[in-house]
């Protein structure tokens, strides 16, 4: 009986070493899974490197080294860098890089997409086209990309869209392409076979979150019975004790208690088979305590696998909540766009009419200009005739005055005194003078009328007066310095008449003693209104223009000195004026009294 009871001792201070046991093969079970997991994504990336070294780059001896790039939050950046640290692309070191954006993707020879994260492929392939840039995807469609990987039970197969790879310019190995998949059937149904354990793994998944709860519940059950069944195994060593100090007690006692020996065997075989009953009792309870630890170590490595799917399945919709907000920020900024567009519009269609109404009265405005421009061009025209006519009929009584009078001095020269010499000279000159008047009011008339405009090249003018004044230009030792002018388009006859006018001032009103030096320059300028214009400058060392006379310099029979100090009729700026003004230009002047003048004007490019 003893020996019984040492052994029901042995038995229950070895429970704790068989729960131990089974925790061990417990963690040995999610050490295995983890396992698995570890290898899938360790051939993935050994895959990705052996795609890398049976593809040929145009730019390959170029580079440094060999960089791959990984589009999206993607835990395989990891298992890359991880193989990196081991293996060498083409012989060169290789560097992981990871992209939040496809904007963002650059430098690098190879990259990989994950379908899972939901990347436009189109966008992609159209993004890194040109960049040799090798493109390898996961789980997209057949011939959509360059080199794509379906996931099949452990391991992954390839289809290669040798159209995309020959447009980039890759050289793709023998070898690569004999194992790849060449049918969009066979790609077809491994897809859906992925696609169809997908569905199978998500109902799975929601029955064994139900059954989940349900396990939970049970397995606090059976805690809660072995607890209570501890508890008694307890009692019973506590009774089997204290019987066992009894039966001592009995034993040590006289011969005067043997008159009860039968009673006290009795009890001790009452004891023994009580005591094996509960022994037997002990067993079962074993027996149900370990296979029910058994079932709760398979109920438990369920629940991890259940709670590792459910922690990727939370990170996939983390990823997508994230990209539901990048959407949502998209959808609010195309909101606020597409509000200040209607604003636009409705801001566009008010100028609209504003400019209408004015576009009405600009309309009404030049009917009146048109009109009073044509009646002004009436009035020139009459002018105009006027002073033809006009000049005509003073040119004619001058002609007979001027005839009249080199009579005179051929027959009645001898008779004359001094003084009747002197007065026909004078009347002579006079009469001189009003024939260059008449001619110049002639011309000045008739100045701005020209419609013929040409393309003249601003040199070759200069050129053929300097050819014209060589006599003057010898005489006064003049120099005339010319920059690279432009060809610009107008009245070429008007034009030569307004560069022969300002060359010849800048060597006429030149102080005695002093060798006129004339610089003519040109420059290209805009006005506010991005109106493209040429600004010529002629720069003298003349006598200059008083501050005072500049305004009236330009009028005509302006004379600002004596006949006898400089000849002339003092109509030439006012030609220059109006040859300007009829080009739709302008011309101004700055002077210095002793030091020189530069006459401005514009011509419109």
């Amino acid at each position: 009986m003893k020996l019984n009871l040492k052994t029901t001792l042995y038995n229950l201070k070895h429970k704790s070493l068989v729960v131990c046991v089974l925790l061990c093969f417990y963690g040995l079970s999610i050490h295995a899974q983890t396992t698995n997991q570890q290898v899938k994504r360790l051939q993935r990336a050994i895959f990705v490197y052996n795609f890398a070294q049976q593809v040929g780059w145009p730019n390959q001896i170029d580079a440094t080294q060999f960089k791959i790039g990984v589009l999206g939050p993607d835990r395989a950046i990891i298992d890359f860098k991880s193989l990196a640290q081991k293996r060498n692309i083409n012989n060169k070191p290789v560097t992981v890089v990871n992209f939040n954006s496809v904007k963002d993707v650059k430098d690098v020879q190879l990259l990989y997409v994950n379908k899972s994260f939901n990347f436009d492929i189109n966008y992609i392939l159209n993004k890194i086209s040109g960049q040799n840039i090798l493109l390898v995807t996961e789980d997209y469609n057949y011939h959509t990309t360059m080199i794509n990987m379906v996931n099949v039970g452990d391991s992954f197969e390839y289809e290669i869209n040798n159209k995309t790879i020959d447009k980039e310019g890759f050289k793709i190995a023998n070898s690569l392409q004999q194992y790849a998949i060449s049918s969009s059937q066979k790609w077809k149904d491994l897809y859906q076979n992925s696609e169809a354990d997908l569905e199978a793994s998500k109902k799975i998944e929601a029955e064994q979150q139900e059954n989940l709860v349900t396990k939970d519940a049970e397995i606090l059950s059976q805690k809660q019975q072995i607890n209570t069944q501890e508890s008694k195994i307890d009692t019973i060593l506590n009774t089997v004790v204290t019987q066992d100090k009894w039966i001592e007690t009995l034993s040590n006692q006289s011969e005067l208690h043997k008159q009860r020996f039968e009673d006290k065997v009795k009890i001790e075989q009452d004891l023994e088979d009580n005591i094996k009953r509960q022994i037997e009792f002990i067993k079962s309870q074993d027996q149900n305590i370990i296979s029910r630890n058994l079932e709760i170590q398979k109920q438990h490595n369920f629940i991890q696998n259940q709670i590792a799917e459910i922690e990727t399945k939370e990170f996939i919709l983390k990823q997508k909540e994230s990209q539901l907000n990048t959407q949502k920020t998209i959808n609010i900024l195309l909101i606020t766009l597409i509000s200040l567009a209607v604003l636009g519009g409705i801001l566009i269609y008010r100028s609209y009419l504003s400019k209408k109404k004015l576009n009405k009265k600009l309309k009404d405005k030049n009917a009146a200009i048109q009109k009073q421009s044509l009646e002004l061009e009436i009035k020139n025209d009459e002018l105009e005739q006027f002073a033809y006519i006009a000049s005509h009929d003073l040119k004619e009584p001058l002609i007979t005055i001027t005839g009249l009078i080199d009579l005179l001095v051929e027959e009645y020269e001898d008779k004359l005194d001094d003084n009747g010499k002197m007065s026909l000279n004078f009347i002579s000159q006079s009469s001189a003078r009003m024939q260059k008047l008449i001619d110049a009011i002639l011309q000045y008339s008739r100045l701005g009328k020209s419609k013929n405009t040409t393309n003249i090249n601003c040199n070759s003018v200069i050129s053929i007066l300097k050819d014209d004044l060589k006599n003057v230009i010898d005489r006064t030792e003049s120099t005339i310095i010319t920059t690279d002018l432009p060809t610009i388009k107008g009245a070429e006859l008007e034009l030569r008449l307004l560069f022969q006018n300002l060359i010849s001032n800048g060597i006429k009103f030149t102080k005695k003693g002093v060798k006129p030096i004339i610089s003519i320059d040109c420059n290209l300028q805009s006005n506010v209104e991005s109106v493209d214009y040429w600004v010529f400058s002629i720069t003298d060392n003349g006598i200059g223009i008083p501050e005072k006379h500049k305004d009236r310099i330009f009028s005509i029979f302006q004379r600002l000195h004596s006949r006898d100090e400089y000849e002339g009729t003092g109509i030439g700026l006012a030609h220059c004026k109006k040859i300007v003004e009829a080009h739709s230009g302008r011309i101004w002047l700055d002077s210095e009294v002793g030091k020189g003048t530069t006459f401005y004007f514009t011509i419109p490019a």
